[in-house]
């Protein structure tokens, strides 16, 4: 946490020093969510300058916004993204501007990089400077998994990633065991965090005792929940969405105090188990459909064909309805619970799906004002970057959603964006109108798209 602290604090300072000097940017007569007040608005206007949000006077020759009348919160994160690598051969570099600028476009300020690639290294530099638009990027390296199958190979891996720059390893299904401690173990003494997925032959307990950070999807928890002798001779469905109806709640609590114990944090990505659980004729006729190349939608729908089989309306209800009494007893419990929703991924379309994600927090029974928070607050403070991003005070980065309507009132009012600032560059509701409908004209009158989704 210290490193990724210091390398962000590091960028974050020079590109504060080193921007080239512009006018002052005041948003003036907006009711402010600070975040640091509690769900209480502040009526005030916020002076931008080099990207920083300065409690000083604005320069004569300020570019003044008036947003009288409108309510103001932090940029969101997306703390489960798949981030697409680039291929120029096959027009990929496009792609990947496309998903950045969906991000925006939906308030989506910060994303943590979950299916790593060395290019995203220099892309992560290039967010924090600007040069290109999009989610500042917090990222893993290429995944471990079962293809990870020597102690020795996977704990150079671990130490490769850590020279590298990388934030923190991705964790995937399949690690044998002595693997996946030796990745741990690795890690823990290397300083590097290690998420994801748990390793079905280790167990979520354990898995949380060896030192991993986040839980991601509720991977395992389920499975904490049945007799042991349940996991056998089983066909393993969608985290657990097989032994639902054999759910013990009265070992919730001990699941819970494990979890308080290891510090870690939860990100549910309840939307895509909600995705797979649907029905298509429902996800096809959403609004953001147009916003999804045309070979992914019939990937996505291709899959939620395939995931037909696992699910009853019965049984769909019962698994999900479980997940969101487990999200809010954490919550409830003090486990830091970080908004993210797994995008791009099933019928998950970029920046869309967190405003999904924050509904289905609010479903878990969380109030508005705490659902927001797990995508602001919740991940600063998770990374020790609470001065950095994730609220609204001097000194921090300037990544705002200027909303019409307020989010207090019903979250689904995060979906009425006004404008986006990302580290000071406004984006006025018609500049991002223009980039959504470049996208949407391009995905109509194509046959096909990068398949490095």
């Amino acid at each position: 946490m210290k490193n990724l602290k210091l390398i962000f604090s590091t960028v974050f300072f020079l590109f504060s020093s080193l921007a080239a000097a512009a006018a002052d940017t005041v948003i003036r007569g907006a009711r402010v969510l600070t975040m640091l007040d509690g769900p209480e608005y502040r009526q005030m206007d916020l002076v931008v300058r080099d990207g920083v949000i300065v409690d000083e006077a604005p320069a004569a020759n300020a570019t003044v916004i008036d947003a009288t009348g409108k309510f103001v919160i932090p940029g969101l994160t997306e703390m489960h993204a798949h981030v697409p690598v680039v291929r120029f051969d096959q027009g990929a570099e496009r792609y990947r501007e496309d998903v950045l600028f969906l991000w925006v476009a939906n308030g989506v300020t910060l994303a943590r990089g979950m299916m790593g690639h060395p290019s995203h290294l220099e892309l992560r530099g290039a967010l924090e400077s600007n040069e290109v638009l999009g989610p500042r990027l917090i990222t893993s390296g290429p995944s471990f998994s079962g293809r990870d199958r020597t102690v020795a190979a996977a704990s150079a891996r671990v130490r490769e990633q850590k020279a590298a720059g990388y934030d923190l390893l991705k964790i995937h299904p399949g690690l044998p065991p002595e693997v996946f401690h030796a990745v741990a173990s690795t890690a823990n003494n290397e300083g590097i965090e290690f998420s994801g997925h748990v390793t079905g032959s280790v167990g979520l307990i354990a898995s949380l005792e060896a030192g991993q950070r986040t839980i991601d999807h509720l991977d395992g928890f389920v499975e904490t929940l049945v007799e042991p002798t349940r996991l056998s001779n089983r066909n393993p469905s969608w985290f657990g969405a097989d032994l639902a109806y054999d759910a013990d709640e009265t070992r919730v609590e001990a699941t819970l105090d494990a979890l308080l114990e290891s510090g870690a944090a939860l990100v549910p990505t309840e939307t895509l188990l909600e995705n797979v659980a649907g029905a298509l004729e429902e996800l096809q006729s959403r609004d953001e459909y147009a916003y999804l190349p045309p070979n992914l939608r019939t990937g996505y729908s291709n899959a939620v064909r395939g995931s037909a089989n696992a699910f009853t309306p019965d049984s769909a209800k019962t698994f999900l309805d479980l997940r969101k009494r487990l999200i809010g007893a954490a919550f409830r419990a003090g486990i830091p619970v970080l908004l993210g929703s797994d995008s791009p991924q099933i019928f998950n379309v970029p920046g869309f799906s967190i405003h999904h994600e924050l509904q289905a927090m609010a479903a878990a029974g969380l109030t508005p004002f705490e659902a927001i928070a797990t995508g602001t607050t919740a991940p600063a403070e998770f990374y020790g970057q609470a001065d950095l991003w994730g609220s609204i005070a001097p000194g921090g980065s300037a990544d705002l959603i200027v909303l019409r309507d307020d989010p207090l009132a019903d979250i689904g009012n995060t979906r009425s964006i006004d404008a986006v600032m990302v580290r000071g560059r406004y984006l006025s509701r018609e500049e991002l109108d223009a980039g959504l409908k470049d996208i949407r004209e391009r995905y109509r009158d194509i046959g096909s798209a990068p398949d490095d989704a």
